[in-house]
């Protein structure tokens, strides 16, 4: 049979059961203030008109809707001579590239009558890397207010020409006195800026550039460098592994950069009964851990002993190795089962040390794995370490006189923020060029404002032998300059940067023109595999192998999902973003596991509004080094004696108020090691988390998530892992999916549409969530909403966590009960936090049911069903009444409680001009009052009709997207059109692992889920 275990959302869920049992069931936790929108005494005694009416008899579940039915009037204003390239309502799409030094895609960007709306992706043949959800929000950043809008020389106004004359003076003063010109850059990957550089450094023997990297790799990048002699990262393809081992790498995550999810789930979806099989070994909970099929939760310090026991049973040596008891044995199995499966075989490991890296490379090599290609190398990070903290010993000795800045924000970054800036004061002149005032920018001698990198020209080399162009889509917003202008300048050179890159790109794309690389975005060239040299790997297992645990708390420090290193932290949307594992939003904090938090008397609780609050904790470092009030998160899978904090919040610069938020954690990045010694004592005082993981709950009903294990699949038929819900009819059992309460409408004419989500493909990377903001106008409400249970996320990724971490383990404790006594001690004790549960991701949308019990309890016939299949919002005819949320059992209607379009209680993208630049002319902004949920992009199906009918073609299968599946790069959502027999979603909808989310409740929805397959 399926699986019926006890899945339960979070800690606070099993420890407050009467808050959450009644939160359950009152959807709306907070009394209306009925009072404050009824009026007066001689309001209330008025003849009763319809409008008075609807106001006393629905206000108690309308609030403050009918206050303002009616939505605000839109002036446009037309073209005087209309572009020729440009046809109203018709969007244009160009291909482009981005790098910002921490992120990368190819990517296609939607644009509307001269603006960028949208990112998508770039899916021609060579066009490798997708957009995360960061990438996706970058659109936003774009029409960021606090953008610096032109130059400044000691914080006053200035012009181009008057720093372009300062920054050349003082070139000509350092040569002349023997001083140090410095360009500090983050890494670049761009040929074209990195032939610019070398043609400076050559006119200018007293400067050199350093390359700095926010978050380091360049552990890793020692090691490659010292057996293949190349600085570049190995670019893996987890496709190719039917087995991989992960030793604290979330590759799922922002480990080398990310962009590996697409690949690893190719594997991860069963095929001829067959699917890879992965092990990870972690401190923090990632969304790596989460997908594994073997999670074991250790410290960095087991991880490394752990790598050197995998290193001598896989390549036979016999280096000393401590690793503790408890963890020998599973270790030894994955070792076992890696040796095995030889090339198929993959082993990664994210531990910042060239030892640990060096084994990787090793085992790697021994493996023969396919996985590991040294020919297409990333080259997505260079920086140094090492140069960049003899930089910081050069400048705080006087020894630099010109620094150089772009697209680096050491104040920020730095851990040693205060060395830094005391070097800064004795460079005689430094440049931020930047596209943000930030911490930097504000203690620099100029601050040059860059453009937004779809108002820029650019060249990128992301993997050796490939070459990809940044376009603009958009003249520059402001007084902006390139850098690569900046350096053109620098050099003497006439012309423009377009004109340079232009003929700098006919020596690397043999074979291909010009407009063809513009048009495509990419190019794919020939490379060729490094050849190792002799390196002696067994002093590498020693040296590791001798490694100590940290004194005290190990802190690993990661990036979130949605925040990264922080460039971004001026986004709405991402602060506003759910981590998918805590589900919290608009903070960072300190996860500390349940054995810990007990230890310590730290907790989490839900409170009676809904909301989570947290406990404050205080973090010591070493060297006295002190953070006050961090909020804690109690979080399962942790490992014990480990705490976890992300990096990139705590910005005060260049940002608004509100976003504003979290505490800088690259103040306890010493050394660029993301593991430190630390002391953790709780404070005073309890935080306010905004976390939407208790909320939108399915009522506690079954059948969920389905899940299976893969030897189950493959022995069992259908029936046993997939069952269909039986319910009663005329006395006797009949399948739920067999039982209508409506008469059923021919639904065979036409285009009909499914959306399908597969769980084994899904790794909860959150994606989809912003391109439904972009596509949708879905407004940002802030934290103090989000508490109030009042987030408008039209689609949410809902995480749960399972009590055993094995699927076994589960049916292994629930087949052992005997009687009633044991059934609740048993379900009692499934029900309370596993120390290393599993884990699984759920995207809910609007189902759009064809039986849906939100239309019929409409009292205005505001949602309706349409023949395709959609499920309808009339927002004109909206009132309010919500009841439809009320009466959806799926908790995926939102209620617009407030005007969140140019209103200053919510300032953000939506309350200024610049902002509302990125909002979809295809979708209204919604008026306060009314229910707003996922249309299914009604939007974008249309256009795709419309458009094959105007070409006189039939719609190829592939064609209609939604914003979430065409976001998705797993493969986890599919849309499409079910009337096509031939089409993928009509056999994805016939397949046997296919099932509909609360089957039992009869709405018959479009959304179709697939079990989940574990290959425990």
């Amino acid at each position: 049979m399926s699986s019926n275990k006890k899945y339960w959302k979070s800690v606070e869920e099993l420890e407050n059961g009467s808050i959450v049992e009644a939160l359950r069931n009152n959807e709306f936790v907070e009394a209306i203030p009925t009072e404050e929108f009824l009026g007066s005494k001689e309001a209330m005694s008025s003849s009763t008109s319809r409008r008075d009416f609807l106001k006393y008899v629905g206000f108690s579940t309308a609030a403050a809707t009918l206050a303002a039915c009616e939505g605000p009037v839109n002036k446009s204003i037309p073209y005087v001579l209309q572009p020729e390239q440009i046809i109203p309502g018709v969007a244009d799409y160009y291909a482009t590239s981005v790098f910002d030094g921490f992120d990368f895609a190819n990517l296609l960007v939607k644009t509307r009558e001269g603006r960028p709306i949208k990112i998508d992706n770039n899916t021609i043949s060579g066009a490798n890397f997708t957009a995360n959800a960061r990438i996706h929000a970058s659109i936003l950043s774009l029409y960021d207010n606090m953008r610096l809008k032109e130059p400044k020389i000691g914080g006053k106004d200035s012009t181009w020409s008057a720093v372009d004359s300062k920054i050349k003076s003082s070139i000509l003063d350092a040569k002349a006195k023997g001083g140090q010109v410095v360009l500090l850059t983050n890494t670049l990957a761009s040929p074209s800026t990195e032939k610019l550089i070398g043609q400076f450094i050559a006119a200018n023997p007293n400067s050199k550039h350093v390359i700095y990297d926010a978050v380091s790799s360049s552990e890793t990048l020692d090691a490659f460098e010292a057996v293949y002699g190349e600085r570049a990262l190995v670019d893996y393809d987890f496709s190719k592994a039917s087995l991989i081992v992960s030793v604290g790498a979330d590759f799922l995550g922002d480990w080398q950069g990310g962009g590996y999810d697409s690949g690893y789930t190719k594997g991860r979806v069963p095929k001829n009964g067959k699917m890879s099989r992965h092990f990870q070994l972690e401190a923090n909970m990632t969304l790596s851990g989460a997908a594994a099929d073997k999670r074991l939760p250790m410290s960095t310090a087991n991880q490394k002993q752990a790598l050197v026991h995998i290193y001598n049973i896989v390549t036979g040596s016999s280096v000393a190795v401590n690793l503790e008891d408890k963890f020998k044995s599973e270790v030894t199995k994955a070792a076992q089962q890696l040796r095995s499966a030889g090339s198929k075989g993959l082993l990664v490991s994210g531990i910042q040390d060239k030892n640990a890296q060096l084994l990787v490379l090793a085992i790697n090599q021994v493996l023969a794995s396919e996985a590991f290609s040294t020919s297409g190398t990333r080259q997505i990070r260079k920086g140094s370490d090492e140069k960049v903290a003899q930089l910081v010993k050069d400048m705080k000795a006087g020894s630099v006189h010109t620094l150089i800045m772009s697209g680096v924000n050491p104040v920020y970054t730095l851990a040693d923020t205060a060395s830094f800036v005391e070097g800064l004061k004795k460079v005689t002149t430094s440049v931020s060029l930047t596209l943000k005032e930030h911490e930097t920018a504000l203690v620099s001698t100029i601050a040059a404002p860059v453009p937004h990198y779809l108002e820029a020209w650019g060249d990128l080399s992301l993997t050796k032998g490939t070459y990809s162009l940044t376009q603009p889509t958009i003249r520059p917003l402001f007084d902006t300059k390139q850098f690569q202008d900046v350096l053109m300048s620098l050099n003497g050179l006439s012309g423009a940067y377009y004109d340079y890159l232009k003929a700098n790109s006919s020596s690397i794309i043999s074979g291909a023109t010009w407009n063809k690389i513009v048009h495509d975005g990419v190019y794919v060239g020939v490379t060729q595999s490094l050849s190792s040299s002799s390196t002696d790997f067994n002093a590498a297992a020693s040296a590791l192998g001798k490694s100590k645990a940290v004194a005290g708390f190990e802190l690993v420090l990661y990036t979130k999902t949605g925040m990264g290193d922080g460039q971004q932290a001026n986004n709405p949307w991402l602060q506003e973003f759910p981590d998918p594992i805590t589900r919290v939003s608009w903070d960072n904090y300190v996860t500390v596991s349940n054995a810990d938090a007990k230890a310590l008397s730290m907790s989490n609780e839900i409170v009676a509004n809904g909301g989570l609050n947290g406990s404050y904790a205080t973090i010591t470092t070493a060297d006295g080094l002190k953070l006050d009030n961090v909020p804690v998160i109690v979080q399962p899978g942790q490992a014990v004696g480990t705490i976890g904090l992300a990096l990139g919040y705590g910005r005060k610069a260049a940002l608004k108020e509100e976003m504003q938020v979290g505490i800088n954690a690259y103040s306890l990045y010493k050394g660029f090691n993301d593991v430190q010694s630390v002391t953790l004592v709780k404070a005073d005082g309890d935080h306010e988390f905004a976390c939407v993981q208790g909320q939108k709950t399915l009522m506690g009903r079954g059948d969920i998530i389905k899940e299976t294990s893969l030897e189950i699949f493959n022995t069992k038929d259908a029936k046993f892992w997939n069952e269909v819900p039986m319910v009663s009819l005329n006395h006797e059992e009949v399948e739920a999916t067999k039982v209508d309460l409506w008469t059923s409408f021919d639904r065979s004419v036409g285009h009909h549409f499914n959306l399908s989500i597969d769980l084994n493909a899904c790794t909860g990377c959150g994606a989809c969530v912003i391109a439904c903001h972009a596509e949708n106008n879905v407004p940002v409400v802030g934290k103090s909403e989000i508490r109030r249970s009042r987030d408008m996320h039209w689609l949410r990724i809902d995480r749960y966590y399972s009590s055993e971490s094995t699927f076994e383990g589960d049916n292994e404790r629930k087949e052992n009960i005997s009687g009633l006594s044991s059934s609740l001690s048993t379900f009692n004790e499934m029900e309370k936090a596993g120390d290393n549960p599993q884990v699984s991701f759920q995207p809910v949308m609007c189902q759009h049911c064809n039986h849906a019990p939100c239309e019929t309890v409409c009292p205005v016939a505001a949602t309706s069903h349409s023949r395709q299949g959609q499920n309808h919002m009339a927002y004109n005819r909206c009132v309010g009444t919500r009841y439809c949320a009320n009466n959806c059992p799926y908790k995926v209607r939102r209620f617009n409680w407030f005007l969140y379009n140019k209103n200053s209680e919510f300032d953000y993208h939506m309350n200024d001009d610049l902002g509302r630049m990125v909002l979809n002319p295809d979708v209204n902004v919604r008026s306060r009052g009314v229910m707003e949920k996922c249309s299914m992009c009604i939007q974008m199906t249309q256009a795709t009709i419309l458009n094959a009918k105007r070409e006189g073609r039939e719609v190829v299968d592939g064609e209609f997207q939604t914003a979430c599946s065409n976001a998705c790069s797993n493969g986890a959502m599919s849309f499409g059109d079910v009337n096509d027999k031939e089409s993928k979603i009509t056999k994805l909808a016939e397949d046997e692992r296919m099932y509909h989310l609360l089957e039992h409740v009869g709405t018959k929805p479009n959304v179709i889920y697939h079990v989940k397959v574990r290959n425990t």
